[in-house]
């Protein structure tokens, strides 16, 4: 196992804390009433700081979800081996909200009207998600039945993928939508619970 240096370190904690204020003020304000520098200055750093990790104001959402797909891919795969492929993604998410002292900025704020035209991250972003969703579901898919027909498995975890991203993207739209700001990891917890239990209702 890699142990990061001091100085990747460092750069995790400056991320994460710029990340963290951005939550926050976004929360409190509202996405388009929060600046640049506002975060600069909730995180502790100087402006030159944020943008060498940030360079947009949109970044600090699409950035953030850039660093979650593969966390969120592991924890898939971590999952009981018995869990259907729903309760898989659903559990993993669940885990996934419980490691911030917030909810993302993703669910706070929804995405943000306007990104990066020239940036390849935010125009990928949903595409990479779920294929790393795709990618984690068929090794599960595999191992629980390995004499299955291997485009039959890719199939099913690319359906069931996208079907499970779809359910989060519901969930931003939705609230990103209304008045009720998702607030507490709480609430965010309550309302990824109902966006899969949608998937199986009739």
């Amino acid at each position: 196992m890699n142990i990061p240096g001091r100085r990747e370190q460092n750069k995790q904690k400056t991320r994460k804390a710029i990340e963290d204020a951005a939550a926050h003020l976004f929360d409190e304000h509202g996405f388009a009433n929060t600046t640049i520098r506002d975060v600069a200055r909730a995180a502790g750093v100087g402006e030159r700081t944020l943008f060498r990790y940030f360079p947009t104001k949109e970044s600090l959402v699409s950035g953030q979800v850039r660093e979650l797909i593969p966390r969120l891919a592991q924890l898939l795969l971590d999952r009981p081996a018995d869990e259907p492929p729903y309760t898989a993604m659903r559990n993993a998410v669940l885990t996934l909200a419980d490691q911030h002292d917030v909810p993302p900025a993703i669910f706070i704020t929804g995405p943000p009207r306007r990104f990066d035209p020239d940036s390849r991250t935010d125009r990928f972003l949903l595409s990479d998600l779920e294929a790393a969703v795709t990618d984690a579901l068929e090794r599960r898919l595999a191992a629980s039945a390995p004499d299955a027909d291997p485009g039959t498995v890719r199939l099913q975890a690319a359906v069931k993928a996208r079907a499970g991203v779809a359910a989060l993207r519901a969930l931003v739209a939705v609230h990103a939508d209304q008045s009720d700001t998702i607030r507490t990891i709480g609430q965010l917890t309550d309302f990824i619970e109902d966006a899969f239990a949608a998937l199986n209702s009739p």
